[in-house]
């Protein structure tokens, strides 16, 4: 991992209110949103749910943008459409949020990285993770996820 990617993952990590953009209202869902959603939350951080289409995620409020989450957000993991992410990182200026995680699965799972969103972001100094998964890394990682950050820093696939 290089070192630049590591200090913005310490960065994100070490701050406790994050909102990830993209979980499905579907209260069974498997979605990776969700999973993120969850382990975030059973990791201790406070966690804001964001869907355009839902009142309520995984039994709590769920909010349309993250301009309309009350107080500050330390960053935001979107983890929706690579189209809908340009959207976000404006929100995400709008509201004063300087960090961004693009999420990025792998097995088919999509990814949310859009080369306008992170000049956007580089533009307008929010520090951009364009790549990978949170769970892949600090408390809210799992050895699954772990293996697979092993396997793609091998590839050299891991965002720098």
């Amino acid at each position: 991992m290089s070192t630049a990617l590591a200090e913005k993952v310490e960065d994100f990590l070490s701050q406790q209110r994050i909102a990830v953009a993209g979980v499905s209202r579907n209260p069974e869902s498997s979605a990776a949103g969700n999973l993120i959603y969850r382990r975030m939350r059973a990791a201790g951080y406070t966690v804001f749910a964001v869907n355009p289409n839902a009142e309520q995620v995984e039994g709590d409020v769920c909010y349309h943008d993250v301009k309309a989450i009350p107080g500050s957000v330390d960053g935001v993991i979107i983890v929706t459409r690579a189209d809908a992410t340009d959207q976000i990182v404006h929100d995400c200026a709008e509201a004063g949020i300087r960090r961004v995680w693009m999420h990025h699965g792998m097995h088919g799972a999509g990814s949310s990285v859009s080369a306008t969103a992170v000049s956007y972001c580089q533009d307008h100094q929010i520090s951009v993770i364009d790549g990978a998964c949170p769970l892949m890394f600090g408390k809210p990682s799992d050895g699954g996820h772990r293996l697979m950050r092993f396997f793609l820093r091998l590839s050299g696939d891991l965002p720098k």
